[in-house]
């Protein structure tokens, strides 16, 4: 199996190539509840979730995320700044932060010295997405002391604490310490298009959280693409897809692991939420046919599969939304089986990952197959007219989708061994462009 790219940006050398992998390829990261399974403890989850974030470390990805939530005896993250410390503390590079800290539930200045203070205790490994929603019931809300219209603060509270995290101004009277000048990374997340539209009038890269609320998400997102503003921290907009995702060994041992969120999903539509339950057999005997309704529509953004599948059921999601970074759930309740299904996870996105590009016309950097990490074929696509050309790929001839101009025959060989550009044809070369209707195949000319 070989691996393609579709490139839309000019690159000036052959061996740009490799670098193109690295600037646009789509990142994964890891949301972790600090699920309590059944039978387990709150201490289970906050030792599962540090060991996870060790093994998703050594497989790569890019963060791990913990988020505010009260009152849930399913969920063990509730004092999150806690919790971040304790998995930054064990860990060494990835990046810690929350995803989210439910800002209306504090004040700016509080987050700001917890923030702070991790990002002193961590330089450069903090993250801070903020979201509006109380994370909690009514109840819980009095308890927290916080006021019915705390969310409606909302944008004020951001602005107010990026302002404490920032460089002190002369006349400033107040002072986050730690904190001032950590300039820790914002985050706006959001169900809906109210934090897209602030997302984009702050500058700031926005997660949208379809893993359980993702009815919005293409509309919110086309939204902050298209309202972006850029910022001190952030030049182009930057977008996070949440979602679920269950990997196994098998297609039959992944769908029964998915029953766990599939079975919580419905709790919630019962209103009677608990513990993470184990999985079953066959869901049809636990829910009932409104209920599988409404808990699907939830999981829309939800995934499961084997190594093998489970990079194209991804693809469409990655392909429709764009996303420049996928924030992945995976509520199972068995520890080492959820360890196992991100570790696979890794290793399928290593064969099939999608590239995102920061035209915000929504171009599209795409890596659909690939075995070898030295092995690679690139190639283009447009709308124009087209016909075919012979080409070498891996020293085997094969025939191209149809193009016009003049092309070369591409041979494909080890990233290492990109020609340098004094052995390029030409001092400028570029991709040649190929239609949908070409099958995508790479093809290879001189720039014009």
């Amino acid at each position: 199996m070989s691996l393609y790219i579709f490139l839309r940006t000019p690159i000036a050398h052959w061996h740009d190539a490799a670098h193109a992998l690295e600037w646009g390829m789509v990142q994964l990261s890891v949301l972790d509840l600090a699920n309590v399974g059944e039978g387990f403890t709150p201490a289970d989850a906050l030792a599962n979730a540090l060991d996870l974030a060790q093994h998703a470390e050594a497989a790569g990805y890019n963060r791990f995320w913990l988020a505010e939530h009260h009152n849930l005896s399913g969920i063990a993250s509730a004092a999150t700044a806690v919790c971040i410390c304790h998995v930054a503390g064990g860990t060494s590079t990835i990046r810690v932060g929350a995803g989210g800290v439910m800002l209306p539930n504090h004040s700016p200045m509080v987050i700001a010295e917890q923030f702070g203070t991790l990002a002193t205790l961590f330089p450069d490994r903090i993250d801070l997405g903020l979201g509006r929603a109380p994370g909690t019931d009514q109840h819980t809300l009095r308890a927290l002391r916080r006021g019915v219209d705390a969310s409606e603060h909302f944008p004020q509270d951001v602005v107010e604490l990026r302002a404490l995290l920032g460089p002190p101004q002369e006349d400033q009277f107040l002072h986050a310490i730690p904190g001032e000048d950590t300039n820790v990374p914002l985050w706006i997340l959001g169900s809906s298009l109210f934090g897209a539209q602030l997302a984009a009038i702050l500058g700031l890269p926005y997660a949208f959280a379809s893993h359980f609320a993702p009815q919005a998400l293409m509309q919110a997102v086309e939204i902050y693409r298209e309202r972006f503003e850029p910022s001190a921290q952030l030049a182009e907009p930057y977008v996070m897809v949440g979602c679920n995702v269950v990997v196994a060994d098998t297609e039959d041992e992944a769908k029964r692991l998915f029953t766990s969120p599939q079975q919580n999903s419905t709790r919630m539509v019962r209103g009677t939420r608990g513990k993470l339950p184990p999985p079953i057999d066959d869901i049809e005997t636990f829910w009932s046919p409104a209920e599988k309704a409404q808990a699907s529509s939830m999981l829309a953004c939800s995934y499961y599969g084997s190594k093998d599948t489970i990079g194209a059921k991804l693809e469409p999601l990655i392909e429709a939304t764009g996303a420049n970074e996928l924030m992945v759930a995976g509520a199972i309740w068995d520890h080492s089986a959820r360890v196992h299904s991100f570790e696979l996870l890794a290793g399928a996105m290593g064969q099939t990952k999608t590239l995102g590009c920061a035209d915000r016309r929504g171009c599209r950097w795409r890596l659909l197959y690939g075995l070898s990490p030295w092995t690679m074929k690139i190639s283009t696509h447009s709308a124009a007219p087209c016909r075919p050309l012979p080409m070498s790929i891996n020293g085997a001839a094969h025939t191209s989708g149809r193009s016009a101009g003049r092309c070369l025959p591409l041979v494909v060989g080890r990233m290492a061994n990109l020609p340098t550009p004094s052995r390029c044809p030409t001092s400028r070369l570029n991709f040649c462009a190929i239609s949908r209707a070409c099958g995508r195949r790479p093809i290879w000319r001189h720039a014009v």
